[in-house]
């Protein structure tokens, strides 16, 4: 019996120690004041046994812990009695010497092996195989040929339509239905009408000989954007199908406001790269794009075709427009005269018709009188010459057609341009003629290249400009012309103007989700 808050414990069997709690096998009780009856009585020992336990035992550890206070008589006596303990240990082995007899199985061969190695894990390249392998019974029979699909079906990409038989062919097709296929699809579409990249999808059906090829059971393709072209076989003979897909032709129309950047508020705001490059290339023509304030406002019309299975494509710039600040734009292009421009709501078009470098060199010469380098007196140059090397590119000077292209006295090589009303330009001493009489030329083609034909000293361009048949200073005028549309022209380019402009804005066939 003891009693808790610093009770003192039996002497006879807890030696006089004071404790406030009691340990034993099963854990820590009677902490704190609790007191308890000990479950079985102590078993009350000799004085001699009392004496040992208080005064030789009581404070001995035979196992301290060699990790705390080393180099202590406690320490030491902890080493002794681990070596002690091993040395007990090594005395009481029977010894490594004595070896320890057991039993192995013998090698698997025959048929147990193979039954062992097909159901082991091993690497393929060792031999592994994969289930039990069994002998063959007498309803086994070999086969005489590798069996084949039944069906094979497969993808196939055109380079272009005239590729369409040859794809076919080397798809497997033979080439009676690949010639059957060719004609039935001409009677839909030409070749030349499908789009390079056009995907086939082709179905193979079952052949009873492997000599001869698969016997084509399907086919189907996307012919133009608007129709997609089925061939199926029926019997011997095989059927084409046409199936028409709905397009619907609404432009797409952007509209917002200019903001820091034009380019990123288009784009933002839904209109293609393409579209919003043309578009600023477009305005330019009119407007210094830097000058449009932030509050101006954009409008971008693009050609649009959708078809009802959801593909979408993206056409030519059909209107560029800027509206809400005081550079007004609408620009809009038609085609006049086999030639296609852009012209603004009131029907005028740009400035065409301005001078431009015929060649990249320097001047050498200018207009007028001077000592002839050949003939050693003055004359009259009727031009200005521009020093290039040989071979270096003609530009004609502005739009025209060619008045003369061939071999001309002094001047060599020659090619005269008329350009309309009184004005025409002459080119000399060229080293090569690109253009024909009769011929249209744009600002800027290559009509020929610089040389030294005729009277020339060396390699260079002779640039003559003609007013009312006059040679005159090429250096001194410049001159532009300023289309403007009229009576019925004027008329549809209004009316084509104004259903553009009551296109919703939106993209077309499908409403904006937001």
């Amino acid at each position: 019996m003891f009693a808790g808050g610093g009770g003192t414990f039996d002497d006879g069997v807890f030696g006089g120690h004071r404790a406030l709690f009691l340990r034993n096998d099963h854990g820590l009780e009677l902490g704190g004041g609790a007191v308890v009856t000990p479950a079985f009585p102590p078993v009350p020992g000799t004085a001699l046994s009392t004496r040992l336990k208080r005064r030789v035992f009581a404070n001995v550890d035979l196992a301290p812990d060699l990790g705390a206070r080393i180099g202590t008589l406690t320490w030491y006596r902890g080493v002794a009695t681990c070596v002690g303990l091993c040395a007990m240990t090594f005395l009481m082995a029977p010894g490594f010497e004595t070896p320890i007899y057991g039993t192995v199985a013998p090698a698997l061969i025959g048929a147990d092996l193979d039954a062992a190695r097909a159901q082991a894990i091993k690497p393929l390249a060792m031999g592994a195989t994969m289930g039990y392998h069994v002998a063959a019974t007498s309803l086994v029979a070999p086969l005489t040929d590798t069996p084949e699909r039944p069906i094979i079906s497969l993808d196939a990409k055109l380079a272009s339509g005239d590729a369409l038989l040859s794809v076919l062919k080397r798809s497997g097709v033979g080439a009676a239905d690949a010639e059957q296929v060719g004609a039935l699809v001409t009677k839909a579409v030409s070749f030349d009408q499908i789009q390079p990249g056009t995907m086939l999808d082709i179905t193979l059906g079952r052949r009873t000989d492997k000599a001869q090829a698969r016997p084509l059971q399907n086919m189907a393709f996307r012919a133009r954007f608007d129709l997609k072209l089925e061939v199926a076989r029926n019997g011997n003979s095989l059927s084409l199908k046409q199936i028409p897909i709905a397009i619907d032709h609404t432009p797409l129309r952007v509209q917002g406001a200019i903001g820091s950047s034009l380019y990123r508020s288009a784009r933002a705001a839904g209109a293609p790269a393409k579209a919003v490059e043309s578009f600023i290339r477009t305005l330019a023509t009119r407007v210094p794009v830097s000058h449009l304030g932030s509050n101006c406002k954009f409008d971008i019309i693009v050609k649009q075709a959708r078809a009802a299975t959801g593909e979408v494509q993206l056409g030519n710039l059909l209107y560029a427009g800027v509206s809400s600040c005081d550079n007004k734009v609408q620009l809009m292009p038609w085609e006049s005269n086999g030639k296609t421009e852009w012209f603004d709501g009131g029907g005028k078009g740009n400035k065409t018709g301005m001078m431009a470098m015929p060649a990249n060199g320097r001047f050498s010469s200018a207009f007028g009188m001077r000592r002839h380098p050949i003939l050693g007196y003055n004359r009259m140059h009727k031009g200005i010459d521009i020093a290039a090397p040989w071979g270096t590119p003609v530009y004609a000077a502005t739009d025209g057609t060619v008045q003369f292209a061939g071999r001309s006295a002094g001047y060599g090589n020659f090619i005269k341009l008329n350009h309309g009303g009184a004005f025409g330009t002459g080119y000399g001493h060229l080293s090569r003629i690109v253009v024909r009489g009769g011929q249209s030329v744009r600002k800027g083609q290559v009509i020929g290249a610089v040389g030294n034909t005729g009277m020339s000293t060396g390699p260079h361009l002779h640039y003559e400009l003609y007013k009312n048949g006059v040679a005159v200073n090429p250096r001194s005028v410049a001159f532009s012309s300023l289309r403007q549309l009229t009576g019925s022209d004027l008329g549809a380019f209004r009316s084509k103007l104004s259903q553009l402009l009551s296109v919703p804005v939106g993209r077309g066939a499908a409403k904006d989700e937001d």
